[in-house]
């Protein structure tokens, strides 16, 4: 049975351009590490790896989870699909210009939960989404 989670929506002070080359590259994220390693940000999200294409978070209570790039929109949504998750699921992006400077965002995650495994997992996936909404946020856009 397909569950879907979404963040709540944010709001980032940047134009969808620059938030979307940005994000639709993940070897950007050398730019991002003195962001996602500040003290503040150390329970949002553990990235573990990344390349151009791939990511690689620790999720609790599942374990480490690589999203792969499968879908990029420019300007509206990347899409990614987890593998070797003990869960099959996707999960994606979405952009929506809000203005001349500013993005709005969303982040989906839709899984195949079982009756049994959905009430352990539904938390911990409502706050990955929220937590990955909020770092899309703080990253630093401007280089």
């Amino acid at each position: 049975m397909t569950s879907s989670f979404e963040s709540k929506t944010v709001r980032i002070a940047h134009a969808v351009e620059k938030v979307y080359t940005l994000l639709s590259d993940l070897s950007n994220l050398d730019r991002f590490q003195s962001v996602l390693n500040a003290p503040e940000n150390q329970n949002k999200l553990k990235i573990t790896g990344y390349d151009s294409d791939s990511l690689s978070i620790e999720v609790s209570p599942i374990g480490s989870v690589t999203f792969r790039i499968v879908n990029r929109e420019p300007n509206k949504t990347i899409k990614f699909e987890a593998e070797n998750s003990p869960l099959p699921l996707n999960l994606w992006i979405q952009f929506v210009p809000t203005g001349e400077s500013e993005t709005a965002s969303r982040v989906t995650v839709k899984a195949d939960l079982n009756p049994f495994i959905k009430p352990m997992v539904s938390k911990p996936l409502q706050e990955g989404v929220d937590k990955m909404a909020d770092m899309l946020v703080v990253l630093p856009y401007e280089q």
